[in-house]
């Protein structure tokens, strides 16, 4: 069942998770096209090292090349939806609390507007 992996959008127009991604250099953003394309085939299934579950139904996709480590956040919705929140590069072993806040707030506005 392919999933369905789409792009948070602001009120006013942004997609932070895109945006983030298209900053990328180009064969780090196709290592994080190519782990989408992943998730999409196989949804919530995907696990580790590809994707790791954070908190209250926030996930991570992972993703290295070289010594980049990107990490990109994500939410399920419905049944086929995936919907990616926001990305950073990871300098650290723990996930930064404010980009997981950051993800919830994000779905928390995605939620009340698609309803």
């Amino acid at each position: 069942m392919r999933m369905d992996v789409r792009f948070y959008r602001t009120e006013e127009g942004e997609e932070p998770a895109y945006e983030f991604i298209m900053g990328l250099q180009p064969k780090l953003r196709a290592k994080v096209y190519g782990t989408l394309e992943l998730l999409s085939e196989v949804g919530s299934e995907l696990r580790a090292p590809f994707s790791k579950s954070l908190s209250e139904g926030i996930f991570e996709l992972r993703c290295q090349f070289g010594s980049d480590t990107v990490r990109v956040l994500y939410f399920f919705h419905k049944d086929r939806i995936v919907v990616l929140t926001n990305g950073f590069v990871k300098k650290t072993q723990k996930v930064p609390g404010d980009e997981i806040a950051r993800a919830k707030r994000y779905r928390a506005d995605y939620l009340r507007r698609v309803q």
